[in-house]
């Protein structure tokens, strides 16, 4: 039986910004990872992005290509890592509710684990208010069904947060940064959804699909890519700030280890 799940910081920041890229619908994506051989630990090292079938406040559902797709890019990077990684769960947000997973949640999950006993989910409840706090906050839980008499019931798994996985990094930041891309797909394809083939629409219909594909796309680069840019640029001034003292200890014993050297002939 699973007991505990560890999800490294990597994941945790993709799935957390995409969870906080829309709160007026759910979004959800896969875990990829590996189960240990005792069956009691998975550990979650990457995650896959999905483009969302239909925009709704309550519940989000899975494609069978999309499942299929990320089973192929599971497979893909156990071949780069030597590992044997394949898809071990899923994830999706819960904006301005209760982070405990629903009735629909539950009977998804009760699917998936029909297939897979170690399957697990894991929610991200965003934008959640507080009157005792100064912002929104952020809950995550994970959790697994069982069948509780004729009804389906959670059941918490324990989560923890862990270390990178180095060889992976490369990989969750591409990730990442595949957001905005998705993010812009999806509003293309609800505006093209809204226009149809209808020639004869009146122009003002036009005017306010093109507004609001506009405002969404604005939203997309103010909400998502700026934020996002500005965070791998303070990243990236944090490592190079740690290369530095890392170059200049190595010297130092460098220089240590030459003058021992000298010492000892």
């Amino acid at each position: 039986m699973l007991q505990k799940v560890q999800l490294s910081t990597d994941v945790t920041l993709v799935c957390t910004q995409h969870a906080l890229s829309t709160e007026k619908e759910e979004i959800m994506g896969l875990l990829i990872g590996e189960v240990h051989n005792d069956g009691t630990l998975v550990s979650i090292v990457s995650s896959v992005i999905l483009r969302r079938l239909d925009k709704k406040p309550d519940r989000v559902e899975i494609s069978e290509e999309q499942l299929v797709q990320a089973t192929l890019r599971a497979e893909e990077l156990a071949t780069e890592v030597g590992r044997p990684l394949r898809v071990v769960g899923w994830y999706h947000s819960h904006p301005h509710i209760t982070v405990w997973p629903s009735h629909v949640d539950l009977a998804t999950q009760s699917m998936y684990q029909r297939m897979d006993p170690t399957f697990v989910g894991i929610i991200f409840a965003v934008f959640l208010t507080d009157q005792s706090a100064k912002a929104p906050s952020i809950q995550i839980t994970c959790f697994q069904s069982f069948n509780e008499g004729s009804t389906q019931s959670r059941r918490e798994i324990e989560l923890e947060l862990t270390s990178n996985n180095k060889s992976l990094t490369l990989n969750n930041f591409e990730i990442l940064t595949q957001l905005p891309t998705i993010l812009k797909e999806e509003e293309d394809e609800a505006y093209k959804n809204d226009v149809g083939d209808n020639e004869v629409d009146d122009i003002i219909n036009k005017q306010h699909n093109v507004a609001v594909r506009t405002i969404a796309i604005g939203h997309i680069v103010e909400k998502i890519s700026r934020p996002m840019l500005e965070t791998l640029v303070a990243r990236n001034t944090i490592n190079n700030i740690r290369l530095k003292a890392l170059k200049k200890k190595h010297q130092e014993l460098m220089s240590k280890l030459e003058n021992t050297t000298n010492i000892q002939s």
